[in-house]
């Protein structure tokens, strides 16, 4: 196998048998501060096969993380038998990751593949025909409307589909059945972002774009391991400190990671808070910008910013000093870095699941927009700011609203919001389930679990690894009291408990859009031919709601389309006018060399420091961060926010679950560079699942030797629920403070999520997966050669 990172003058060069298993982010091009971002063509091709000999490439955007890298699938003889980096696309320049290159074809031919529906028969899947299977499906469906309503349906989708399967989804749930129950996996993940963007700027959407990384003099990551998670926008970081003019770098995060010896060899900052102390700290990185206050920018927030002096409040009690004592950060590294954010002409932040999973979701990641506020670093070249998505297409599933949102970035509590989808759609507005708050994911399960939801249909995703204590998840899915429909590529653990389960295509076997972290939209063209009876999600949503027969209240179809353009026109046209406006970003526009950001030409939101916050406009009136509680319209008015952003602030308080005698460690779990979620596609990549075969535990050097642990050694893993039994990391690359151990989540048979607590941030409902308490337990001598190896 060859991955070949070239420049883009001399093509690829194949055989030259570079491995970016070993060498992930590639060769550097680094370059001066302001100019840009040189290509450089990453390429993987099967064993055996040369470039000249692939049959057709194929437009498309890679969807092993969430960074949505530009790129073409190589055809042969009706095979995708590899893939190559989009040299004209402005998101990659041409640049894959590992997961790209070595992950993104062989689970297509993969000899496992689900390719005929299945059908629980004496407690057995057996195979059937598709009029078998979804005739069981709308069976169910009908007979549960019938006896109990709409709210016997709940739908649990994925960040991983595409915009036109989202957007049916959603007019089925919200406009056909009429239920509140519909959320993805996007609420493990990104759930965070959008609640943190609504509350302080009225509307989801990201402020900041990729290139802010060429303009920017210092770069924030918070809770963020770039290096690991996006690694191609690493590359374009290391490009950046390895160049002329380099940013400083500020990482915040409890292990040292790559990120934090970058922001340490950059003469920035490290800052390893105490897990789930992450508000402590960010309050008094905000008060030591007030105490500054020539690092504020006054015009600037008097004129566009709500909320100063009740921001100022909040954060008072949190002295560099305080915060060293809650989250065991030195108080004169609390001060560098509020320094670099205070003197620095240009700052872009990143934010992820260090602060999306972790205590206090919401009120950590809106104190990183407050820092942007009080400096007036928002909507110019550089001044950035980035709510990271973990998943590719998570933005397409808040955006359409097959989640907990409103299409459009529409307001649940606003009629006109809702006669306006009712209008597009042909629907009485009643249909469309606004009288009380939509059902989060945490929620749904739990009905599911009393059977009051009697119909789960799970689509692109994995919740028997991926939810919060997994164990009670599969006992949720295999019990009688819910009848559950699955779509998937794989037979996964949660596959194996369904009573349907329906033979999905997969990226490159069908066509549609994808947006990414930064709003550029990418359209995906359809390469080869799904096996077997495999169907595309989209084809699977328009059989159901054909079967169902769904209407308008006139009485025609309620789903008008048949194609992926056709849906997406219909898409487009919901979004006229609201934030994530598509209109004129058509498949033609699409079909050119790069990606398109919407709203089409605008490369950074707010760069006329105006926001959706009108109580007519915005996505929500917003919510007390400490509590959850929601912000009536009329006290929304009263605050006549008339396009200002808000600045908001809370106290700190400690975690749910803190180490005791019994259980003396703090947990946290997270990713690999390897593999991607629950490993659907990446274990089926021989390179990467060769270098991370399976799970494992960090340890501190103190602690191993506390315990009598060596590297390599067998240990179980016991919090006061579950437990897993993992052998040991010790002076890997990355390092976890003492007290702390630190588990990837992506092992389905060493469930870190066994580990996990069922409990959720009160604004975001995110579930808590960074912080639980646990013991560690030697069993047994092993081998540390059978770990595989970590980036």
């Amino acid at each position: 196998m060859t991955a070949n990172a070239t420049d883009a003058n001399t093509g690829p060069q194949p055989g030259s048998g570079t491995d970016r298993t070993r060498d992930i982010w590639g060769e550097r091009t680094p370059h001066p501060r302001g100019t840009p971002w040189p290509t450089r063509v990453d390429l993987h091709l099967e064993d055996g096969l040369a470039e000249d000999q692939v049959d057709s490439w194929v437009s498309s955007a890679c969807l092993l993380c969430s960074n949505g890298c530009g790129c073409d699938i190589a055809v042969k003889d009706g095979r995708m038998v590899g893939i190559r980096g989009r040299e004209t696309d402005r998101v990659n320049h041409g640049r894959l990751g590992p997961k790209g290159l070595y992950g993104s074809t062989p689970w297509s031919h993969s000899p496992d593949r689900l390719t005929r529906p299945l059908v629980r028969e004496g407690g057995e899947l057996v195979e059937t025909d598709w009029d078998t299977a979804m005739g069981r499906v709308v069976a169910r469906s009908k007979q549960l409307l019938e006896e109990q309503g709409p709210l016997s349906h709940g739908f649990y989708t994925s960040g991983q589909l595409f915009l036109e399967e989202y957007y049916t989804l959603a007019v089925i749930g919200k406009a056909g059945l009429g239920t509140p129950h519909m959320d993805g996996n996007t609420r493990l993940c990104t759930a965070t972002a959008a609640a943190a963007l609504k509350e302080s700027f009225g509307a989801d959407g990201q402020p900041g774009s990729y290139a802010d990384i060429e303009h920017c003099d210092a770069l924030f990551l918070y809770g963020h391991n770039m290096a690991e998670t996006q690694t191609v926008l690493w590359s374009r970081i290391l490009d950046r400190t390895r160049g002329e003019d380099p940013p400083k770098v500020v990482c915040v995060d409890p292990r040292r990671t790559a990120v934090a010896a970058e922001a340490e060899a950059t003469g920035g900052v490290h800052l390893a808070p105490t897990v789930g102390t992450n508000l402590a700290l960010m309050n008094a990185l905000t008060r030591e910008l007030l105490e500054h206050d020539e690092w504020v920018d006054h015009a600037w927030v008097d004129a566009h910013t709500i909320g100063l002096e009740g921001l100022r409040a909040a954060v008072a009690p949190y002295t560099p000093e305080k915060a060293a004592e809650i989250c065991g950060v030195d108080a004169d590294a609390v001060r560098r870095a509020a320094r670099i954010f205070g003197e620095s002409e240009a700052v872009l932040s990143t934010v992820l699941q260090g602060f999306y999973q972790s205590h206090q979701a919401t009120a950590a990641s809106v104190a990183v927009n407050n820092l942007h506020l009080l400096r007036g670093q928002i909507g110019r070249p550089g001044c950035g700011l980035l709510q990271m998505n973990g998943q590719p297409t998570a933005q397409n599933n808040r955006e359409t609203g097959a989640d907990g949102d409103l299409t459009g970035f529409r307001n649940w509590d606003n009629p006109q919001h809702v006669q306006e989808l009712a209008d597009h759609w042909n629907v009485d507005p009643m249909t469309i389930p606004h009288w009380a708050p939509p059902t989060h994911a945490m929620q749904i399960f739990s009905y599911a679990e009393a059977g009051t939801v009697g119909l789960l249909w799970i689509s692109a995703t994995n919740p028997a690894v991926s939810m919060p204590e997994s164990e009670r998840i599969k006992r949720i899915l295999a019990g009688d009291q819910c009848f559950v429909v699955v779509q998937d590529l794989f037979l996964t653990e949660t596959a194996r408990l369904a009573d349907v389960v329906l033979p999905a295509a997969g990226w490159g076997e069908k066509t549609g859009c994808f947006t990414n972290v930064d709003r550029t939209v990418h359209l995906s063209r359809q390469a080869v031919d799904p096996p077997g009876e495999a169907r595309s999600d989209l084809d699977i949503l328009l059989a159901y709601a054909d079967a169902m027969g769904f209407t308008d209240k006139d009485g025609g179809p309620l789903i008008t389309w048949r194609t992926p353009e056709e849906a997406y026109q219909h898409w487009s046209a919901a979004t006229r006018g609201r934030p994530c406006d598509y209109t004129g970003i058509t498949y033609e526009v699409l079909s050119g060399p790069t990606g398109v950001q919407w709203p089409q030409g605008v490369e950074r939101l707010y760069a006329d420091a105006r926001f959706p916050t009108h109580t007519e406009q915005c996505e929500t009136f917003g919510h007390d961060l400490t509590t959850g509680a929601t912000v009536t319209e009329q006290e929304h008015r009263a605050q006549a926010p008339a396009g200002r952003a808000f600045l908001k602030g809370a106290p700190y308080s400690p975690p749910h679950e803190e180490p005791s005698e019994a259980y003396p460690f703090r947990l946290t779990t997270g990713r690999t560079v390897y593999h991607f979620h629950t490993r659907t596609k990446t274990a089926r990549s021989r390179p990467l699942d060769e270098r991370a075969p399976h799970a494992w535990v960090e340890l501190a050097p103190g602690d191993s030797q506390r315990l009598g642990v060596t590297d390599g050694d067998l240990v179980r893993l016991e919090p006061p629920r579950g437990s897993v039994d993992v052998p040991a990391r010790i002076g890997e690359v990355t390092e976890v403070p003492e007290g702390t151990v630190f588990v990837p989540f992506h092992y389905g048979d060493h469930p870190a999520n066994e580990l996990t607590m069922t409990v959720w941030d009160p604004v975001s409902k995110q579930p808590t997966f960074k912080t639980a308490a646990c013991r560690v337990t030697r069993l047994g001598a092993g081998n540390p050669t059978d770990q595989g190896e970590e980036g």
